[in-house]
């Protein structure tokens, strides 16, 4: 299928990870039944006019670990059955994305941080190299969009319209000019850390050198709204979300982050930080990884690598050993599952204290190891819209949330880079004995 809103929309296929289809109510099913049934209904309905705009999908680094960026002979039409060495099943193709009602994507050009910040650099161009490549192997069905008018046109014509991301500051090597050159690349958002601070900016999972951001790192952030790429916020300290949000002229986003107020792990947003985000006019795009979301989760993964860390200095000598208990551990002890109410948990809460207006979802797909329950893959989405359907959102509530906000964000983006760009010009024009 290569249009998003192929005919038959109306009973298409509300999948979650038990593959059911849902929409279709008997004659003698039950009020219970009915009234979940109206729910995925509601939510079809939703996501067939406004399908999903995702904020961060690692698919990229997923082609780079699994096949080295090779895809002469990679199917991304259906990886459900791949299995790569040392890699669990992909979480992303064409007919999950399709399934799960997907209709942009950024496109998350991530590499690791290093502190030698010229090889980020080229590790980066050889990720927007391959994440180029694989669009144009489908043309039918993947765009790359440069602005939110290719966005939309992509959509229409039932591409799944794609947009780049770089995942952390290390991928402009402290440098302006290759900011710029990035966003020539089609580069049109950058997360100011990842998990390692950068020599200009404090990240959420490092101990902080600087207090934030330098004044560098402020000469980014305006750099980056004066030629339209959006700043993010996710994996940056609270301290780095407070000075970009206090020196940023257009929106901010959160391309992947959850709410401390429901699970309070370092890389969520405090909600201090809330009320700066609405004024401001950005987007926190909800993640799906569950130790982000559950508390529960984090406490287990917390317990874990001090399990890790004992084992390690316990049989120093014998790592096999090491492997064999932490096996055994892991056995007695299995991480504990989360589900599509701990992602509206973080919803509502954002809803509550800053308006509906402020939310997307990030779901982090194939940068993680599972989803939540019923949300393990990218067809989970319908089931997050039939969950927020089932606590009394409305319609036009869920088409923010879907894709409203985040083409909002993206069009006051390219709007205030339109203006800056406009008084630079008349700036230089004018003489300099008239200024």
């Amino acid at each position: 299928m290569h249009s998003l809103f192929a005919a038959g929309s109306a009973l298409a296929l509300m999948l979650g990870s038990a593959g059911t289809v849902s929409g279709q109510t008997g004659a003698g099913q039950s009020g219970a039944g009915q009234a979940a049934s109206s729910h995925e209904k509601m939510a079809q309905e939703v996501l067939t006019k406004s399908p999903v705009f995702d904020g961060h999908n690692d698919v990229p680094w997923a082609l780079r670990a699994r096949v080295g960026n090779v895809i002469g002979d990679f199917d991304f039409r259906d990886t459900s059955q791949r299995h790569d060495a040392g890699e669990g099943m992909m979480h992303s193709d064409l007919k999950r994305l399709r399934e799960g009602r997907v209709g942009a994507q950024f496109w998350s050009v991530y590499v690791p941080s290093n502190s030698n910040e010229q090889i980020s650099v080229q590790q980066t161009i050889e990720q927007i190299d391959v994440m180029k490549r694989l669009i144009a192997k489908y043309p039918k069905d993947l765009g790359l969009a440069r602005d939110s008018r290719e966005v939309e046109a992509q959509m229409k014509a039932g591409k799944i319209a794609g947009m780049l991301g770089i995942e952390g500051g290390q991928s402009i090597g402290s440098s302006l000019a290759v900011l710029r050159e990035m966003y020539g690349m089609g580069v049109r958002y950058m997360t100011l850390t990842h998990g390692k601070n950068t020599p200009w900016a404090d990240s959420a999972t490092d101990v902080p050198v600087h207090g934030g951001l330098t004044d560098f790192g402020r000469q980014v952030v305006r750099e980056m709204n004066r030629i339209g790429m959006i700043v993010d916020l996710s994996h940056v300290s609270a301290d780095t979300m407070r000075d970009a949000l206090a020196e940023a002229k257009a929106p901010v986003m959160f391309s992947h982050s959850g709410v401390r107020a429901v699970n309070d792990h370092p890389r969520n947003v405090p909600d201090d930080v809330l009320p700066m985000v609405k004024a401001n006019g950005g987007i926190i795009m909800v993640v799906f990884l569950p130790s982000f979301l559950d508390s529960e989760v984090r406490a287990h993964d917390l317990k874990r690598a001090g399990v890790v860390a004992s084992l390690k200095a316990q049989y120093v000598y014998a790592p096999d050993r090491v492997e064999a208990e932490l096996k055994a551990w892991d056995a007695a002890n299995p991480t504990p599952l989360t589900d599509a109410a701990k992602v509206a948990d973080h919803i509502d809460h954002i809803k509550r204290s800053i308006g509906v207006d402020h939310i997307g979802l990030g779901g982090d797909y194939d940068g993680m190891d599972s989803g939540p329950q019923h949300m393990e893959d990218v067809r989970g989405y319908p089931t997050l819209f039939t969950e927020l359907a089932k606590r009394g959102y409305s319609a036009e509530d869920m088409r923010k949330i879907a894709s409203g906000n985040m083409m909002r964000v993206l069009k006051a983006v390219e709007a205030y880079a339109a203006a800056a760009q406009r008084a630079q010009q008349r700036a230089e024009e004018t003489p300099a004995v008239l200024r």
